[in-house]
């Protein structure tokens, strides 16, 4: 029984991703390499020693184009998997406990960033995907109506 469900995990189609983690690394570099995986999706880095999340404010925002190191923080250097199925607060803790960085997981609601401390026990596929619903009004799999396609096509 093991052996069937290992099998038939290395055929499910997982995305990951692995962002490479160093105090030279450019924050808008790892946030470009993350929003492109999950464009519903961004993450914001954070000046706070606290491990509450309701700590964190908006003067504590580092500026996506400083460094990772050049924070009042240092930061371990490393690499980190991550795949859709990694519910935010682990990715938040993941990034807290090994890299010593204070991140927040923000979901696309039409033309704003939500925090998702409300949904934070969430994947972040179905943030993404719940971003994608609110931000566009479809879902992933919906093909494009022939009508909308076709409705200017004559003028």
């Amino acid at each position: 029984m093991k052996t069937r469900q290992k099998s038939l995990f290395m055929f499910t189609n997982f995305m990951k991703i692995r962002l490479h983690i160093t105090p030279a690394r450019c924050i808008s570099d790892i946030q470009k390499e993350f929003t492109t995986e999950f464009p519903f999706l961004k993450i914001e880095f954070f000046n706070n020693k606290s491990s509450s999340r309701s700590a964190f404010s908006a003067n504590q925002l580092i500026p996506n184009s400083r460094t990772v190191g050049n924070s009042r923080l240092t930061c371990a250097e490393g690499d980190i998997e991550i795949d859709e199925e990694v519910k935010v607060n682990e990715l938040e803790k993941i990034f807290k406990d090994r890299f010593n960085l204070a991140v927040q997981v923000f979901r696309k609601s039409g033309n704003l960033w939500l925090e998702t401390t409300m949904t934070d026990n969430w994947t972040l596929q179905q943030q993404n995907t719940h971003g994608r619903e609110i931000s566009t009004g479809k879902k992933k799999d919906t093909k494009a109506d022939e009508y909308d396609l076709n409705r200017d096509a004559d003028h």
